[in-house]
């Protein structure tokens, strides 16, 4: 039985009906109706799965996906948009940086770590919001301690009376909070407790309100932290180390010592660093890390990029392809399902959802070896870009090209427009220039309108037209030249 947060992760997909889904990559992605389609099945399908009676929820085995289309058409996007829409543990990864085992290199297991690292900081994230104003209050109250510490105990005669200070104790008492009374006579005497204390409480009051309004951020106090890791454990954790030295730096950092130190910083730095302190305290990550595992192994997804890398014949002379199919080999276990160690606990793999993607330019899904092509059930071919495909990719999205140069023009105080004639210029100079060069997709409106805008973007800080207009004209006069010159256009579109 899955736990209370799991099953509130569920509820939340479980208003995620495969029309919801694709509407929502409709937003970002233009056409690909099959792809997107495919993978709003197999979401829905998480859901539906955990719905079925327990006697067969073990049984029912997600259906992985092979995404199989030309470079710019939308794979990797529709990956990145999944992402954000499922809130499920999701690791994207590339299959080409893996090596067979026993070579140098990060072995296919990786794949899983990661996911279980990224899952790890979704539930951390949660618990934290959880006890976010919690924290909040915990750390306004000791950065008033740190900016107005508690008053002294005031001194007392032994009859009770209050003792007459000489005044370089006045002036020496004023250092740690004590509070003072001078009477019409001159005589300087302590106050009461119960008035130091009241004073005190008036004064902590006024000075929160100003904290909390943000007028004492350039403050300066003085807290403890724990300084950075050693350079030692940054060597053994570096890049291309094996993946089980990360164990064994962790077991070493724990050995060690923690040795803190005092800094003196200003208020609004003090306080992102005592906040990490107060979660640590309040978020028990042994339940993070339970939640976290469950939720990988219930709800995970990995997205397997550029599969097409590991496919091919195998190199008869040796080379630097000799490993390509030992890596579809150690895909099998896990894709199909197995147990994998991590530094947090075993975790199973048998209802993780895998969806790869690659080009296949130079191979085929065909060439892949046959048990791993039974592991991806669902394949999905996505259609090349049109020149009209081009014109909605430039003014549906939300984050249409026209709308972000739009917005890095508005910095410099000017606006940037783009004649429905512009757009449309831009589409079939992009489309052109696919056809006659390598066809890279959606990307080729990047160094379009990248080599559009060069001179507009170089001149406007310095006083150039405030007002832009891309209309057919403008595009045409920009890049006649580029587009005419076959060896120029190699380099720059």
């Amino acid at each position: 039985m899955s736990s209370p947060r799991t099953q509130q992760a569920l509820a939340r997909l479980a208003d995620l009906t495969p029309r919801h889904i694709v509407a929502e990559l409709d937003r970002y992605i233009v056409g690909q109706a099959d792809a997107k389609k495919a993978v709003a099945i197999a979401l829905r399908n998480r859901w539906r799965r955990q719905q079925a009676p327990e006697s067969i929820r073990d049984e029912i085995s997600p259906n992985n996906i092979i995404l199989i289309g030309p470079t710019g058409v939308g794979k990797t996007e529709i990956a990145r948009r999944l992402a954000k829409l499922t809130g499920a543990p999701f690791i994207k990864v590339e299959a080409s940086k893996f090596t067979e085992v026993g070579y140098v290199g990060r072995d296919v297991e990786g794949m899983i770590r990661d996911l279980v690292d990224s899952a790890i900081e979704m539930v951390r994230q949660e618990r934290e919001s959880e006890v976010e104003d919690l924290a909040n209050e915990r750390v306004d109250a000791r950065l008033l301690d740190l900016l107005l510490p508690p008053p002294a105990p005031d001194a007392k005669a032994a009859d009770g009376s209050a003792k007459q200070v000489p005044e370089a104790t006045l002036a020496s008492a004023g250092d740690v909070g004590g509070v003072f009374v001078v009477s019409a006579a001159g005589d300087v005497k302590q106050e009461s407790s119960d008035g130091a204390n009241d004073r005190y409480k008036r004064t902590r009051d006024k000075l929160k309100q100003l904290l909390l309004d943000g007028q004492l951020d350039q403050r300066e106090v003085e807290i403890e932290v724990v300084p950075g890791s050693s350079p030692m454990f940054d060597m053994f954790a570096s890049q291309g180390a094996p993946e089980n030295m990360e164990n064994f730096t962790e077991m070493l950092r724990e050995m060690m010592p923690q040795r803190k130190k005092k800094r003196t910083l200003k208020v609004s730095e003090a306080r992102r660093i005592l906040m990490e302190q107060e979660f640590d305290k309040l978020v028990d990550m042994e339940d993070v890390t339970a939640d976290a595992l469950e939720r990988v192994e219930t709800l995970g997804i990995v997205f397997l990029d550029e599969i097409d890398k590991i496919a091919g014949e195998k190199s008869q002379m040796g080379g630097p392809d000799v490993s390509r199919e030992g890596v579809q080999r150690d895909l099998l276990p896990i894709v199909e399902g197995s147990n994998v160690q991590t530094k947090y606990g075993m975790v199973k793999t048998d209802h993780i959802l895998f969806v790869a993607a690659g080009a296949f330019h130079v191979s085929k899904p065909s060439d892949l070896i046959p048990e791993l092509q039974g592991r991806f059930p669902i394949r999905v071919e996505l259609k090349p870009l049109t020149e009209a495909d081009f014109v909605r990719i430039m003014t549906e999205p939300e984050n249409a090209l026209t709308k972000q140069y739009a917005a890095l023009v508005t910095a410099d105080g000017a606006s940037l427009e783009f004649t429905a004639d512009g757009i449309a210029e831009v589409a079939k100079t992009a489309a052109t220039v696919n056809s006659r060069m390598e066809n890279i997709g959606a990307r080729r409106l990047h160094t379009v309108m990248t080599t559009l805008l060069e001179e507009t973007l170089f001149e406007l800080p310095d006083g150039g037209a405030k007002q832009i207009v891309v209309n057919a004209d403008m595009v045409r006069e920009k890049l006649k030249a580029i587009v005419e010159d076959e060896d120029l256009r190699k380099y720059i579109l």
